[in-house]
């Protein structure tokens, strides 16, 4: 039986998809009917672009009004799920993955979700990043998941294609993450795809690595240039991942990607640059899988604590929101850790609402 509706400002705070995706993933699991309005009310062209950032076994009904920007959605899924997720071409399906993934972790069986679109986009997670450091980590509250990349896809065109299979779980447990160990291994992947040179995949790779070693001088670098396969990957791209794995586990990500007209060195550094950045805060999560966590921290059964960094907006609004709908429970603190003084770093602390799958 559906709750009573529940009415959301998309205007707020981060004022876009964000809110949509932890807002739509809650009104699923909890049954809530959900209305969104003045979704990106604050930006150059507000509103929703496609209503494929929405998982499709949520919606039951749906209306978008140009003039309100209103999106109505109710949560059913007690049936098997086995479907397809498309968004526009050149749009990041690790988006759709965020926005799903709760969902089917409470399902009655095992899902598999198609997801179709960019895998290596601008302003959305990598697939790489996806795999190899939100994957482990999430996987710390109590399931596994399985991602198959059939055919990765660059902008403009997209026409990646990513498959993930997860069996559901009866409730997740709390993860405690505040001891960063030091770091073990720093490795990565530079990467080319289409007509573009094999020699930019090397020139990203070494310029990163000059950038890393004029901080980091005591470790092994270990970015490895690749060509992608022409039957996996549609349209031409290239980029570059590098992470750092620490003694306990803790894993931080630099990643960027290449555009027209800039140079393989640029490309490498801001990797780089972004990767030791996340290092130098004391955090044991960077500022890109913070925000991530949130909505598990919520569901999970018991208190979870995080230890970041500066807390990004992307963060405050997934809190924020995680909280109106989940009633879960949130503090933020500046970490009392004597080594963290001097550095701005913070504890996230989350006493879950323990959801519990009912098909279970």
């Amino acid at each position: 039986m559906a709750g009573q509706l529940v009415e959301v400002d998309g205007g707020i705070m981060e004022g876009g998809g964000q809110i949509l995706r932890v807002s739509t993933a809650l009104s699923c699991l909890l049954g809530l009917p959900l209305r969104v309005q003045k979704i990106r009310a604050g930006r150059s062209t507000p509103g929703l672009r496609t209503l494929e950032h929405v998982p499709a076994f949520s919606v039951v009904y749906a209306s978008v009004s140009s003039d309100e920007q209103i999106i109505q959605l109710f949560g059913d899924f007690e049936k098997k799920i086995k479907l397809s997720l498309f968004c526009l071409l050149l749009r990041s399906v690790c988006l759709l993955m965020q926005v799903s993934m709760p969902c089917v972790l409470f399902a009655a069986s095992p899902s598999e979700l198609r997801l179709k679109g960019g895998t290596n986009a601008e302003m959305a997670p990598q697939v790489d990043y996806t795999v190899m450091v939100f994957k482990p980590i999430v996987e710390k509250f109590g399931f596994q998941f399985n991602c198959d990349i059939k055919m990765r896809g660059y902008y403009p065109k997209g026409g990646g294609e990513v498959i993930v299979r997860m069996s559901p779980v009866k409730q997740l447990n709390p993860i405690n993450l505040t001891d960063r160990g030091t770091v073990t291994k720093i490795y990565g992947r530079s990467f080319v795809a289409g007509v573009l040179p094999f020699k930019v995949a090397k020139d990203m790779a070494a310029a990163a690595v000059r950038c890393i070693r004029k901080e980091i001088r005591d470790l092994y670098v270990n970015i490895q240039p690749v060509q992608e396969p022409k039957d996996q990957a549609y349209g031409n791209g290239n980029g570059i991942i590098i992470i750092a794995e620490t003694s306990t586990g803790c894993l931080f990500a630099g990643s960027s990607l290449g555009k027209r007209g800039v140079n393989a060195d640029k490309v490498g550094i801001e990797a780089a640059e972004m990767l030791l950045a996340n290092l130098r805060h004391g955090g044991t999560v960077d500022e890109y899988l913070q925000d991530q966590l949130i909505i598990f921290m919520a569901l999970a059964n018991g208190v979870s604590r995080i230890k970041t960094g500066p807390v990004t907006l992307h963060t405050q609004t997934a809190i924020h929101f995680a909280e109106q709908l989940a009633k879960a429970k949130f503090t933020v603190k500046k970490s009392e850790d004597e080594e963290d003084g001097s550095k701005d770093t913070y504890i996230i602390e989350c006493q879950g609402i323990g959801m519990t799958n009912p098909n279970l």
